[in-house]
């Protein structure tokens, strides 16, 4: 080595020149969810309301995942191109559900029916429009509560009631799940299943790797998920460990007309008992002779079923038909039975008016002494499909001794409120056609869970079914054959007091209040820095 040599730091080697083509564009950010495909989310959240509207076809775990595909494709979808899809497969969803059921078309149910479906997308678009501006708990409960309290609304003021759109009355073979009706009424279901709907959203836009999976992510998934758990085990237990009332039972036994006398009575009378316009243009002496033909089937039935054990024996929605001027007659005729057989007989009558309305829809109790116990009209006439002028004042309670009895009629019990009565037997008299009658009956046997009372349900041209007040089925007969011999079914004495019965909707209100408080917020605050995913649209 030379003297000369020096030993400093070699300078620094010239930096590397960059590959020719293109610059590297700097990262982009991690998108929150992967571009998907919104037909696809709305085809699937379509085909399972099908399966989910309270109908013959139902599948459970449908109405459990087609509000979270719906939500999927709003989320996905510009709002405006996307509510007025929904607002088009809720609409078809109803008249779905009223041609499965055999609904007649008339104007107003058509109207209804379109009604409530672009009355249900409400909840979808509040999720649409407004939770991009709430926090993370916001957007979980904006859409349930909204959801739950439009079930509460419509179920409480709308014309209907509950007879389409509870999501309760799908799950109506899971009786573990729904023993929570007895805390919260019918609603909490639809809660759980909005839920379920805003959970798993959160979790498909956050959660796809194993790296985001933090509690921020799957935290909401599990907390649904723990909540749905807590409320089947609990139920479970309570059928388990609380089961039905060993109180004493009571015969019951429910009478139809049979297809033959009304056969007669047609023929009789040249017209339909049932067409009450028609009939008040008669010859009085021709609907007397048709309506005792009726009516004599129904007292001897009457007579075999007290004779073969029934304590109390009820009629069928409408099954005799009498004139205003007889119905005195007719009525001492049904008290002295009751008296001769010592018997408590809910009379069911369609009473003909010589005026419009033409008719009046009742029922008349009568004690074993033969005296009058109450007299009940039907408080809601199907609309568009009856014109009875609809009762007033409250459900009558009746003390006897076999328990508190209590009486509504038919559509009457699609109507939650209407139900919170002291009893321990509801007798619900009802009338329907085949298609309906099977389901109508499922609907009303909810009531019982709710209020804690046995209900019996007399159904002409359906399913007579008796439950107990956790919603087993004590007994059924099929009613559509039109040629039934008397059904008699053994009733527990003693219901129980639910909470629900005793505080009534506080459930619904608690949610009608997250509702208009979260609304309120995310109308004055701006909007969040981080929308909700749109699939590459802009929020």
């Amino acid at each position: 080595m030379s003297a000369h040599t020096s030993h400093a730091d070699p300078p620094p080697a010239a930096p590397r020149p960059e590959p020719a083509g293109p610059q590297r564009s700097a990262p982009r950010t991690r998108r929150a969810f992967v571009p998907g495909r919104p037909a696809v989310w709305l085809l699937l959240g379509t085909f399972l309301q099908l399966l989910a509207v309270g109908g013959r076809w139902d599948v459970p775990l449908a109405a459990w995942l087609f509000q979270t595909f719906l939500l999927r494709f709003l989320r996905t979808t510009r709002p405006w191109a996307g509510i007025p899809l929904v607002i088009v497969v809720l609409g078809g969803a109803g008249l779905f559900w009223a041609w499965q059921l055999a609904v007649p078309f008339r104007p107003l149910t058509i109207v209804g029916v379109l009604g409530l479906g672009v009355v249900s997308a409400v909840p979808y678009a509040l999720d649409r429009l407004l939770a991009p501006r709430l926090g993370r708990l916001g957007r979980l409960l904006l859409f349930p509560s909204a959801l739950a309290t439009l079930a509460f609304l419509l179920g409480t003021y709308n014309l209907f009631g509950t007879a389409y759109g509870l999501l309760a009355v799908t799950q109506h073979d899971n009786l573990a799940l729904l023993q929570v009706i007895s805390f919260t009424g019918p609603y909490a279901i639809t809660f759980l299943m909005g839920a379920v709907a805003t959970a798993a959203n959160h979790l498909w836009e956050h959660g796809r790797t194993r790296q985001d999976l933090s509690w921020y992510r799957v935290g909401p998934a599990v907390t649904v998920a723990s909540a749905v758990a807590v409320v089947l085990v609990g139920g479970q237990a309570v059928l388990a460990f609380a089961p039905a009332a060993t109180a004493p039972t009571v015969r019951i036994a429910g009478i139809n007309p049979s297809a033959a006398v009304l056969d007669k009575a047609d023929r009789m009378l040249g017209t339909a008992p049932t067409d009450l316009e028609a009939v008040a243009g008669l010859d009085p002496a021709k609907v007397r002779a048709a309506a005792d033909a009726i009516n004599q089937q129904l007292l001897d039935d009457t007579r075999q079923a007290a004779r073969a054990g029934a304590r109390i024996v009820m009629w069928s929605e409408n099954s005799a038909r009498v004139r205003s001027a007889d119905e005195p007659a007719f009525l001492s005729r049904a008290g002295a039975l009751a008296r001769e057989e010592g018997i408590y007989l809910n009379v069911a009558a369609n009473v003909y008016l010589p005026e419009a309305p033409y008719g009046r829809d009742q029922t008349v109790l009568f004690g074993p002494d033969g005296k009058v116990l109450w007299t009940y009209q039907k408080h809601h006439p199907i609309p568009g499909l009856e014109d009875y002028e609809a009762g007033t004042g409250p459900v009558p309670v009746v003390d006897t001794p076999y328990g508190r009895l209590s009486n509504v009629i038919c559509f009457d019990a699609d109507f939650p409120d209407l139900m919170h009565v002291d009893a321990d037997i509801m007798l619900v008299p009802g009338g329907d056609w085949p298609e309906m009658g099977r389901i109508h009956t499922r609907m009303a046997g909810l009531r019982a869970m709710e209020n804690g009372y046995a209900l019996v349900r007399s159904d002409f041209n359906g399913s007579s079914q008796a439950f107990d007040h956790q919603g087993r089925v004590l007994s059924q007969q099929d009613t559509t054959s039109g040629d039934n011999p008397p059904w008699i079914s053994d009733v527990p004495t003693r219901g129980t007091t639910t909470v629900y019965r005793v505080i009534g909707d506080v459930f619904a209100y608690l949610c009608a209040a997250v509702t208009l408080a979260a609304s309120a917020f995310a109308v004055r605050r701006p909007r969040a820095a981080t929308p909700l995913p749109q699939d590459g649209n802009p929020a």
